[in-house]
């Protein structure tokens, strides 16, 4: 008997499941389940299964007068669904735990949340708008937002989201679905919604696709009208129907019904979908086979209103098959009217049974039958949290999407070919951002005027224009039309310039561009948010590839799905510590150690930057200029990083002329400066100066050769106040040194005695020789050379030797005052003497930089060699150089870079780095790091010999290490 009904009751097992599979509301203990809904069911009074039909409009932003009102609705006429529209989010949770706990049912919570809770909510958090996540081609990134604003609608106590919108926007004219809408393309809409709508009910919270039967090709906004589609049964199938049976498979749990005249459909022409039998049960529930639950669209939007009274209207709308109406506008009226119909039989109970039944099995799906009142403590914090700035920054990086390439222009590659580039703004809203994060890659000159002429004349020395058209981002319904002047501006500047244009709006603006051939570059970025506005930045210059592709058509120039591929040129990125596994709050703890330096003044202000994993996560400046607290420190502004220089300027030609085969690292000092042959010094090679091996002096203070020995005073034959062709090194403002010293620089490092003893001696004399070596290698100046070989392509435009050449003194941090020597404040001139003397460009000291421009040439470092798309040495040069060759002698160093301290007497870093790490200090208050294996750069820039060098603060208490620390401290466990 057993093995007869084995058979049968697989057989009834598998269609219980395929039936269940069908059905989304119920859940997997649809037994218990059934129960619950059935002893709910037979305790109801007629009223009160009314009463569930409802799903009243709510705010947390009125006055008390609303409040009772809606307790009104729920006391007398049992209303059982709330869907809440503007407010905040701690209003809205007090007033659903209030509303909630007189409802003798708990009520299914709605919510119009397509973008995030901010669509309707103050104080939450806004994810991009559908046409952005349109063009994104990683479906799980949809997914993972759909749950993040379910977790999001869960934590509110919302139950049921009226998203995704699945309508194919195939009318660019369309006035209420545009952004709203994931594009175009059937397919592409479809595979979001489902993917959007499994994300979001995965963690409890219902979705809803919208609006039934396809809203995307419509002239006519339905809040104002009824919009009329005059198609055949076969164009809607195609397009319109085709993505409701797949997102039906794919379970979402509930259908909006739009206010739509669609005569294929319904014959009467003032009926709406919405309240159309034929639409809703016959076409809907019956051929699409739809089992959840289906809500109106807003019954207080004309498309429905203006069809008939408010009761009548309700009422057509249970009777064509809708489950919820949406907002309906009389509550009593509709009530009467339902109780007459069923008397009269015009409505039968079995019908409002049917849909009772279905929003009962969607409250337990919910968890309603497990009712806990919202938690309101941190509740405005959890619903924006940094796993959501991670996410969104993800979407919009994926969203970025190249439609013309023109001989690869993008990304920016070659800033030697490039050295000019302006930007020029479009549109009626500010482009700040974008501008900003463009400056971190190279200088990038603003042109802006109210005249055409005088703008393109000023475009005429530039090597590219970059046009950023930015239009609001403050809902997806604002203009993003061009202006007919700005079509021109285009058109003209375009013409006459090689151009990138960045739209941060909808792709439809690009319709009314006449043509597109001038462009040779097109990069859609869809919203001008700030995150749209810095993605798109570093997009543009390599930092992030581009891979999205347009979601809906502009002309036959660019068909739906257009988009290149772009590289990733390997460029910083600028992002939160969270997405490199970074603690934002940790991280913070370099703001108290900034206060205490500028409150303690040990300098009157500091830069610190810190980058992980190719992207720099914290960039902040504190503090003046001087003490005079007239100038802020900004993140542009240039400090003298003094021996920084050592392997930011030196280093990196030395590793070029290495593998150039110029100066070998065995190579001895004679090989590479015959002058010094049969000195003392001779035999010392590369590798043992770069290693302070050599057994050179630390230093030499030259500028006391050159002073009276009893007064200190600079003597007349060495010194001029003006600059003439015997005294033509300037050494400070309106003090010139007579030419003729530089020969006596290295005479005195020529006859320096050597030490004696054999060990490690840090030292700066042997990058005099290594300037003197490189520049007669390769016969050009050292400033010019790095100038030449690095800093250009790597955009390094704020790293420079003599910065008054090329800055306002406004810009440049001031060092010390200077009463030993050149008697001044020192202001964009070098702070170390020797430098000095040799004109402010010296192997060991001269350079001067901002943080950004730092961490680019150890980024650089940190990917051996490579950087911005260029290879400027190889990974074994890089790795021939962070080599410690005395570390059985106890010598820390390797070639020219600080490494970790092998003494833990000695401060050199936090001690909490890896022995792969490398860097340098600097006398004036500097330091960088790099760890390959944290993948770690970090960069402290200050004055701390301000105001004069006595003022070792810095030093004692070891603050730059100290920041080392919190840095490390800062890496979130894996």
């Amino acid at each position: 008997m057993m093995k007869k009904l084995l058979p049968i009751l697989v057989l009834l097992l598998s269609v219980q499941s395929f039936s269940q599979n069908l059905d989304p509301l119920r859940t997997n203990d649809y037994y218990a389940q059934q129960k619950w809904v059935d002893s709910i069911m037979s305790s109801m009074t007629i009223e009160e299964k009314i009463g569930q039909l409802f799903m009243v409009q709510a705010y947390s932003n009125k006055d008390t007068v609303h409040e009772n009102f809606i307790k009104k609705m729920i006391n007398e006429y049992h209303v059982g669904n709330l869907i809440f529209m503007q407010g905040t989010p701690d209003k809205q949770a007090e007033l659903t735990n209030d509303y909630q706990a007189i409802s003798k049912i708990p009520m299914l919570i709605g919510f119009d949340g397509e973008w995030g809770l901010d669509m309707r909510l103050k104080n939450t958090y806004r994810f991009p708008w559908n046409m952005t996540l349109g063009s994104i081609q990683e479906d799980k990134l949809i997914y993972e937002f759909g749950k993040h604003l379910g977790k999001h609608c869960k934590r509110l106590g919302i139950h049921v989201n009226f998203a995704p919108v699945v309508d194919i926007n195939t009318n660019p004219e369309n006035p209420i679905i545009g952004n709203r809408s994931f594009g175009e393309d059937k397919v592409n809409v479809t595979q979001k919604a489902i993917a959007f709508s499994q994300g979001m009910q995965s963690v409890g919270v219902l979705g809803t696709a919208k609006h039934f039967p396809g809203h995307g090709d419509t002239a006519t906004d339905s809040h104002i009208g009824l919009p009329v589609l005059n198609f055949d049964m076969d164009r809607l199938e195609a397009i319109e129907l085709y993505p409701y049976k797949r997102i039906f498979d794919g379970g979402v749990g509930g259908v909006m019904t739009a206010h739509l005249s669609i005569p294929v459909l319904e014959s009467n022409p003032k009926l709406p979908t919405s309240l159309s039998k034929k639409v809703v049960t016959d076409l809907l529930k019956e051929k699409l086979g739809f089992l959840g639950l289906i809500f109106t669209d807003g019954l207080n939007m004309k498309g429905a209103a203006n069809y008939s009274t408010s009761a009548e209207i309700d009422l057509a709308a249970i009777q064509a098959g809708n489950d919820i109406l949406l907002i309906p506008q009389d509550v009593p009226a509709t009530v009467e009217l339902m109780k007459t119909s069923l008397s009269n039989g015009t409505l039968s109970e079995d019908r409002i049974n049917e849909s009772v039944r279905k929003i009962l099995l969607a409250k337990y799906k919910v968890g309603l039958h497990q009712y806990q009142p919202i938690d309101t403590l941190n509740l405005v914090e959890e619903l924006s949290t940094v796993q959501d700035e991670i996410l969104h920054r993800d979407l919009v990086k994926a969203s970025m999407t190249v439609i013309k390439n023109k001989k690869k222009i993008l990304p920016v590659e070659d800033l030697e070919k490039n050295k000019k580039i302006a930007y020029v703004a479009l549109g009626d809203d500010s482009g700040d951002d974008f501008l900003n994060i463009l400056r971190k890659y190279t200088k990038i000159t603003k042109v802006s005027g109210e005249k055409l002429d005088k703008i393109v004349s000023e475009l005429e020395d530039f090597d590219l224009v970059i046009i950023g058209y930015h239009k609001s981002n403050k809902h997806p319904w604002k203009s993003y039309k061009f202006s007919n002047q700005e079509l021109v501006w285009l058109h003209e500047i375009a013409r006459k310039n090689k151009t990138i244009l960045s739209v941060f709006a909808s792709p439809y603006s690009l319709l009314d561009v006449k043509s597109y051939n001038n462009l040779e570059g097109i990069l859609v970025a869809y919203q001008n948010s700030k995150k749209a506005q810095e993605i798109a930045a570093q997009t543009i210059f390599g930092a992030i590839a581009a891979n999205g592709k347009l979601p809906v058509s502009i002309k036959k120039e660019f068909p739906v799905g257009t988009g290149f591929t772009t590289k990733n040129l390997q460029r910083l990125q600028y992002t939160i510590p969270e997405e490199v596994g970074m603690s934002s709050e940790k991280l913070s703890k370099i703001d108290s150690v900034a206060e205490v330096v500028l409150k303690e003044k040990m300098a009157p202000g500091l830069q610190v930057l810190v980058a992980r994993k190719g992207k720099v996560i914290y960039e902040k400046s504190f503090g003046f200029h001087t003490n005079k607290k007239k100038d802020t420190v900004r993140n542009s502004d240039l400090y003298d990083v003094a021996s920084l220089t050592k392997i930011l300027a030196s280093l990196p030609m030395l590793m070029k002329a290495e593998e150039d085969k110029k100066i070998p690292l065995n190579a001895s000092l004679r090989d590479i400066l015959p002058k010094f042959k049969k000195s003392n010094k001779d035999t010392v090679t590369v590798q043992e100066i770069l290693s302070h091996y050599g057994r050179l002096q630390a230093w030499i203070p030259f500028y006391t050769h050159t002073q009276d020995s009893i007064t200190k005073k600079n003597l007349n034959k060495f010194y001029s106040k003006k600059k003439t062709k015997k005294y033509s090194i300037q050494v400070a403002e309106n003090l010139y040194l007579n030419k003729s010293y530089k020969d006596s620089i290295y005479k005195y490092i020529k006859e320096a005695d050597q030490r004696e003893r054999v060990g490690y001696k840090y030292s700066d004399l042997g990058y005099y020789l290594f300037k003197e070596a490189l520049e007669r290698k390769y016969r050009k100046s050292l400033d010019e050379l790095v100038q030449r070989e690095f800093y250009q392509s790597l955009g390094a435009d704020r790293m420079t030797y003599l910065p008054l050449q090329k800055f306002e003194k406004k810009e440049i941090v001031p060092t010390e005052k200077d009463t030993y020597f050149r008697n001044q404040l020192l202001h964009g001139y070098v702070h170390d003497m020797g430098a000095a003397m040799q004109g402010g460009v010296g192997g060991h000291a001269g350079l001067f930089s901002n943080a950004n421009d730092i961490a680019k040439l150890m980024q650089m470092y940190l990917q051996k060699g490579y950087y911005g798309g260029k290879r400027y040495f190889k990974a074994s040069t890089f790795e021939k150089f962070n080599k410690r060759y005395y570390a059985s002698e106890e010598v820390r160093r390797g070639l020219g870079f600080d490494k970790p301290q092998l003494n833990p007497d000695i401060k050199a870093t936090c001690g909490c780095v890896s022995d792969e790490s490398f860097g340098h200090s600097g006398f004036t208050g500097t330091y960088t790091w790099a760890d390959p294996q944290s993948g770690i750069v970090y960069v402290f820039l200050s004055n701390r010999v301000y105001p004069t060098m006595e003022n070792r603060g810095l030093v004692k208490e070891d603050i730059r290490t100290e920041v080392q620390r919190l840095i490390q401290e800062a890496i979130l466990p894996e």
